[in-house]
């Protein structure tokens, strides 16, 4: 039976309750609030988007699987954050190992907003600039090394506090620091390299 119907806005409390319960409409849920979140995450260290799939589909099975652990100490995205960056530094290490290392270039998937055509806001030179800015920014973070990116992401993208990076990297405050203001030093210069070069092709 489920515990609610999909018509129904589930919070926090309620779909950790349902996940204890093993209801199968509470994994649902859990999916759609929270798939594209971690996948974001996990594609900004991974760099890699089928990897980064898999990654999510493993935290999300594992998550419903051992919600039983979960303590309430923190919020539940938190939670599910700090599993998924956990999983993608570990994913990292395994195929660093086996010399492996692949990039696919991220694009939008099914269901996603798509910017309409022909509009002055968006005409076809706009998305065509847009998509080749994309290209160089994933490019860029291509040249970071993974510890700097890691804390990039999660303060560019996750907003995170130095504080909450240290915590969750297990690094002090000034490694943080360090990492971010490298990182942002050399995704400018790789830009800019890309950029010039492109102007003199």
């Amino acid at each position: 039976m489920s515990y609610k119907t999909n018509t129904q806005v589930w919070d926090e409390t309620e779909l950790v309750l349902g996940l204890k319960e093993k209801d199968e409409e509470a994994y649902r849920e859990l999916v759609r609030q929270y798939q594209a979140k971690l996948f974001r995450i996990a594609y900004g260290i991974t760099l890699d988007r089928e990897e980064s799939s898999d990654i999510v589909q493993d935290v999300l099975l594992r998550v419903y699987q051992h919600i039983h652990t979960f303590k309430g100490d923190s919020k539940f995205y938190f939670w599910l954050r700090r599993i998924t960056i956990n999983m993608c530094l570990n994913w990292h290490r395994r195929w660093k190992r086996r010399f492996r290392w692949r990039h696919q270039p991220l694009e939008k998937g099914e269901g996603e907003n798509v910017m309409e055509l022909g509009t002055e806001s968006y005409s076809p030179e706009t998305l065509y600039r847009e998509k080749e800015l994309e290209k160089i920014l994933q490019e860029g973070l291509k040249t970071i090394p993974e510890d700097a990116r890691t804390v990039f992401i999660l303060k560019e993208m996750e907003g995170l506090s130095y504080e909450d990076i240290a915590g969750i990297l297990k690094i002090n405050k000034g490694t943080v620091s360090s990492r971010i203001f490298y990182a942002r030093q050399k995704l400018k210069r790789s830009i800019s390299s890309m950029l010039d070069q492109g102007e003199t092709e």
